[in-house]
């Protein structure tokens, strides 16, 4: 007999799903949408169904793995464990507990996933991971300027005259926010998409903007001198509620209109166009991830809050410069989750140079990586780089559920448990403010066991098992105790499932930012403070014609490495029903340029690595660009990430993936 139970979608997207999940006799049958979530409303992505097939896959990892001659074998639990352990504890007497790097990432946003802080802060502090692959750079970005990455309530966007998708697959990356852009265009309001890559939201939008990619700055730069000059700027914001002005005067006043025009690639009336729509308030601005992996990123999402703020946009119900939404966040108590006041020491690397980090870390030099919630064999970039340090050092751990590239590589593999199989709360700090609680229905195969077993049994065996003395319902309750105030309980969790967390659906209302002065700031203190130029610059990407034009003859195009539409980054590759293979996506003019056609069989390289794929033409897409998904596993033809630069943005916390040339040719 079947029964539905309720449940949440642990991907760290920008939806965060309610799921409904139908189970006989013990085992996942089907995964289905929610109806009483208030955001999601029963309709999941592919991505969200197909965690029954992971949940259920017959490739799942049952027992822990450990590589002898060069072959994995299988172990019992109390080998594996007495013997990482006795490793964490040799290298932390012999070289301190910095020997010690934990790589991950954020491939699950449950609160108790965090409790792998926990054990590395009790060990005594490890090297750690700063920055983030994904939306590092904007999120700095945005706490220069306002103190902190905050947006508006998805329900807000009702307020709007205009919409501006600015970058952002909405299509393919945030289904519910493309239903809700479709019902506020039937109430009147105005949408407009600014990409390179014409996607499903441009299909309904009023006007498509095709802009070369990592120029999107400099159109932020030239849409605010037209504001300025048609008189259409919020000058009594800017009077009473900014910092450093004089600053931005000057940087828009040493770029011409034509300049922008001719670098950005978009015609002058369309730049006069979109500062009459940012003119028209209130004006959404729903800013994407990927403009900011490029050397300037961090700039060009500054550059966009400036255009925000200059044009009355900010404070104001149906405004905003939406990226992040922290404040979801933080209404969870992580300290108490993760103990940093036990860490004894620490040292960094950024999770974009991890594998530089490694290969050039003395005093002490990396001797052990433990893998949690990521495979940076496919997700860091300069792949090539990544494999040798992760090859380099003496033992890799990957906690994992599947044979990943990663995986392939280490010494040790532990099997671990999906969603269905250990009870969390999960959330998302992109998109909307609910939490949503998912209970365990259904027993792990074979040995597999929770990030929170294990970590709990390497505690006992080091000499710190009282730290990880709680249950998991304990921990949970720890992660949320400052929500009582408002009322909100595991309790409540437990009974409602989706639970609406307190935050302020018009960010910056009052006027009052986080910032060091309190206001919005143009020109950064916390920027300076750091040791940054904390004047907004007209910044360009570093692969480009613009800085380096014999770079650019050699590779005369631009690599977009975006998300798959049926895999949360490189997670779901290997259930397809179809075996994949790499489409390499090229703009109309390099296809009649090259005389390159449909299902064409290529190479596309530059000096970091290669790649092969099919051709695949992208209609309208802007000219000499080429897409070629990222998280596919070298054994399906990837990584793409062989030809992405590992350098970091220009505030040190995000990507350059994007700002990446590269060429093309056909190989049959």
């Amino acid at each position: 007999m079947s029964k539905v139970a309720t449940s949440a979608c642990p991907l760290n997207c920008w939806d965060s799903c309610g799921f409904k999940v139908t189970i006989e006799d013990g085992k996942v049958l089907k995964v289905d949408g929610d109806d009483s979530h208030p955001i999601t409303k029963g309709k999941i992505c592919g991505r969200g169904r197909m965690l029954a097939d992971r949940t259920n896959s017959k490739e799942r990892l049952l027992y822990p793995l450990k590589k002898v001659n060069g072959k994995f074998k299988q172990i019992s639990w109390e080998q594996a464990l007495d013997e990482i352990s006795t490793k964490l504890h040799e290298y932390k007497e012999k070289f301190g507990t910095t020997s010690i790097l934990h790589s991950h990432d954020y491939a699950n946003s449950g609160l108790l996933t965090n409790l792998d802080q926990r054990f590395f802060n009790a060990y005594g502090g490890v090297t750690e991971l700063t920055g983030s692959i994904c939306w590092g750079a904007g999120i700095e970005a945005q706490t220069w300027d306002f103190g902190d990455s905050y947006a508006h309530s998805p329900t807000d966007i009702q307020h709007s005259k205009n919409i501006i998708v600015w970058g952002r697959n909405v299509a393919r990356t945030n289904m519910h926010l493309y239903e809700v852009l479709q019902e506020a265009k039937r109430n009147g309001a105005n949408l407009y998409v600014i990409d390179p890559i014409p996607n499903a939201t441009a299909k309904i939008a009023h006007k498509y903007i095709s802009i070369k990619p990592g120029m999107d700055g400099l159109l932020a730069i030239g849409i605010m001198k037209e504001l300025f000059r048609l008189q259409l700027v919020d000058n009594e914001f800017i009077d009473n509620f900014t910092l450093g002005f004089e600053d931005l005067e000057a940087l828009l006043q040493s770029v011409t209109l034509d300049q922008v025009s001719e670098m950005t690639e978009i015609p002058l009336d369309i730049i006069t166009e979109l500062a009459h729509v940012y003119g028209d308030c209130p004006t959404a601005t729903l800013l994407g991830l990927g403009m900011q992996r490029y050397d300037n990123g961090g700039n060009t999402i500054r550059l966009i809050d400036a255009l925000v703020a200059v044009s009355g946009n900010v404070g104001i119900p149906g405004g905003g410069a939406n990226y992040g939404n922290k404040q979801v966040g933080q209404s969870f108590q992580f300290n108490e989750l993760t103990l940093p006041n036990m860490k004894k020491t620490s040292r960094t690397f950024t999770m974009m140079k991890q594998a530089e980090g490694i290969l050039n870390a003395i005093d002490p030099e990396i001797k052990m990586i433990i893998v949690t919630c990521g495979n940076p064999l496919t997700q860091v970039p300069d792949t090539n780089v990544v494999k040798d340090a992760f090859s380099s050092v003496e033992t890799l751990v990957v906690i994992e559920q599947f044979m990943t590239d990663t995986a392939e590589l280490a010494d040790y593999v532990l099997p671990t448990t999906t969603v269905f199989e250990q009870e969390d709360i999960y959330y998302a700090s992109m998109y909307h403010h609910y939490a949503n609680y998912a209970p365990k229905l259904v027993d792990p195969p074979g040995e597999a066991k929770s990030d929170l077993w294990i970590w709990t049994q390497l505690a006992k065996r080091l000499g710190f098992g009282e730290v990880f003395d709680f249950t998991r319902e304990q921990f949970m309750e720890m992660s949320i105790k400052d929500l009582a105030k408002n009322g909100i309980t595991l309790d409540q969790f437990k009974k409602e499932f989706h639970v609406e967390l307190p935050v302020q659906g018009v960010p910056w209302e009052d006027r009052k930012f986080k910032t060091p002065s309190g206001k919005f700031e143009f020109t950064s203190q916390l920027a300076e403070k750091k040791g940054f130029n904390g004047k907004l610059t007209a910044s360009l990407p570093k692969e480009s014609v613009w800085n380096d034009k014999p770079l650019a003859e050699k590779f005369p195009y631009t690599l977009l490495t975006i998300h798959p539409m049926r895999s949360n980054h490189s997670q779901h590759y290997h259930l397809f029903p179809v075996e994949p293979k790499v489409r390499v996506e090229i703009a109309e003019n390099l296809a009649t340029n090259l005389k390159l056609k449909e299902n064409d069989y290529v190479q596309v390289w530059n000096e970091r690595g290669t790649i092969e794929g099919y051709v695949k033409i992208l209609k309208n897409a802007h000219p000499n660009t080429i897409n070629i998904d990222e998280g596919i596993w070298s054994k399906y033809g990837g990584v793409v990430n062989r030809l992405t630069p590992s350098r970091e943005s220009d505030n040190g916390l995000g990507s350059t993936l994007y700002d990446c040339l590269v060429n093309i040719k056909l190989l049959s």
